[in-house]
């Protein structure tokens, strides 16, 4: 593939957004993430975790559907949590929907400061509600 230049912060949340994000879960999270953007030939920037969701930004090439990297990423965590995890939190599983936003390269630096930051701002309520969506926006 010639030149590619992409920015994009994706959310997503847990099941009914419950805090099943915990202890061993969150690396478990990490490293599952970390294979399919290998796989992908996506490179991860920052990945940020809450209980009820994670915030990634990453760069994805055009020949990769972002909704497919989502699915296999999810699929790939969800499963190896269920199977991995020490923590006894219940089954572990992640909601439809998904959060996407392009950005361009002079912004990475201040989402990645977000991103990596997430526990401060969500325990400060500092939070950017832009980028904290995973629902789709209701018709008008």
């Amino acid at each position: 593939m010639g030149f590619w230049q992409s920015y994009c912060h994706l959310v997503w949340g847990t099941k009914y957004r419950e805090p099943l994000i915990a202890g061993d879960r969150e690396e478990i999270i990490r490293q599952s993430i970390a294979l399919k953007a290998r796989d992908f030939e996506t490179l991860i920037h920052a990945i940020g975790f809450m209980p009820e969701h994670i915030h990634l930004v990453i760069s994805i090439p055009p020949k990769i559907a972002p909704s497919d990297f989502v699915h296999d990423a999810k699929g790939l965590a969800s499963r190896n949590v269920n199977r991995e995890s020490a923590e006894d939190l219940g089954h572990f599983s992640w909601q439809k929907e998904f959060g996407l936003i392009s950005f361009g390269e002079r912004s990475l630096p201040d989402i990645v400061r977000y991103v990596e930051n997430q526990k401060k701002h969500h325990y400060e309520g500092q939070l950017w509600p832009l980028f904290e969506r995973l629902e789709p926006v209701p018709p008008r």
